[in-house]
């Protein structure tokens, strides 16, 4: 029997598998209880172009006194931010890579977030 963390992880091993046949940049969420990261990598997979999370003390002082980054409103705040580092590194274009997470709630809300920003999936 696979843990939760395992069955996870084996659907993001499926997803990775299919973004690196269409050669584009890959956005990367990743989700904890406290805090969610976004990262755009090359299509080779070897560079980091752009990152933002709610762990930065920028982003941390803007949600407000709290802090808190395990909200759907924070996950809209890092979505408008990666895709605007995204751009400011020449990427316009990426394959949405949820690592498993299912597409609802906060991965949904970063996505659209940075679908408004600008960033074509």
């Amino acid at each position: 029997m696979l843990s939760k963390k395992q069955q996870r992880l084996r659907r993001s091993r499926q997803t990775r598998i299919r973004i690196a046949t269409q050669g584009v940049a890959r956005l990367m969420v990743n989700r904890t209880n406290l805090h969610i990261y976004a990262s755009v990598i090359s299509c080779d997979g070897t560079k980091v172009i752009a990152m933002a999370s709610t762990a930065e003390s920028e982003v941390r002082q803007a949600l407000g006194a709290a802090g808190k980054g395990g909200n759907q409103a924070a996950a809209e705040v890092i979505g408008k931010r990666i895709a605007e580092k995204a751009k400011a590194a020449g990427v316009e274009k990426v394959a949405f890579d949820r690592s498993g997470f299912a597409y609802h709630g906060r991965v949904k809300a970063l996505a659209n977030a940075a679908r408004e920003a600008g960033l074509q999936f």
